[in-house]
């Protein structure tokens, strides 16, 4: 088991985080990523090797300890993230700051933080952006400008780290059945049928994809949409 290539997966406690770290449990040992040291442990013992990383991402003390004992790292995948929605005439600046620093400043901050041990095991970065990253909609401006700043976040960080042997990529799943995308259906007033959704598990399924790539590979993009 300590031979296993070890990964970090950040909002790892329910949802699409979960699910990434059951895909990665058999092949990797596991960093447990979020604020819930409770649901953590509870994903914990269903996967070997897996440990809880309880640390609030949005804190920099906090998230400089964490990362301190963390000398090689092979993936880091950042699946929390923060969904405050409404249109620009009516978001105050609280909305706009919420989003951008779950979304973009905490995933700068981590993986600045993790680079020299990422650079060491010539690692990789998987970023689990969303539809909004890429197509901007009316009602979603503050949430929406946070995943296109993380897009390139991640496609400067392939630029500057390719040399280093660092992979990059960014996944942009569909609307996914999720806790989050409850509280959105619900805040936009529509009834929530997961059959319309992707299934976490599916965009896990891509983001190990991405992390099984052979070595002369590198997906820098993979797009979900629910069938």
């Amino acid at each position: 088991m300590t031979d296993l290539p070890l990964a970090l997966v950040t909002g790892a406690s329910r949802g699409i985080g979960a699910a990434v770290a059951h895909q990665l449990a058999p092949t990797h040992r596991l960093l447990l990523g979020g604020r819930d040291e409770a649901a953590l442990a509870k994903v914990a013992e269903e996967l070997p090797g897996a440990r809880p990383w309880p640390v609030d991402l949005t804190d920099p003390a906090a998230l400089a300890e964490a990362t301190s004992r963390i000398v090689e790292l092979d993936v880091l995948v950042h699946s929390a993230g923060a969904a405050r929605l409404g249109s620009v005439a009516d978001s105050p600046a609280d909305v706009w700051r919420t989003n951008l620093e779950v979304n973009v400043v905490a995933v700068a901050e981590l993986t600045r933080l993790l680079l020299p041990a990422l650079r060491a095991a010539r690692g990789h970065v998987v970023v689990v952006n969303s539809g909004a990253g890429r197509s901007a909609r009316a009602g979603w401006g503050p949430y929406s400008a946070s995943k296109f700043a993380a897009r390139a976040f991640a496609d400067a960080l392939r630029e500057e780290e390719g040399p280093s042997g660092l992979r990059v990529t960014s996944i942009y799943p569909g609307r996914t059945d999720t806790e989050m995308q409850q509280r959105v259906v619900a805040h936009l007033g529509g009834e929530y049928d997961p059959a319309r959704y992707l299934r976490p598990d599916s965009v896990a399924t891509a983001v190990l994809t991405a992390v099984s790539a052979s070595p002369d590979a590198h997906l820098t993009e993979l797009v979900l949409r629910p069938r």
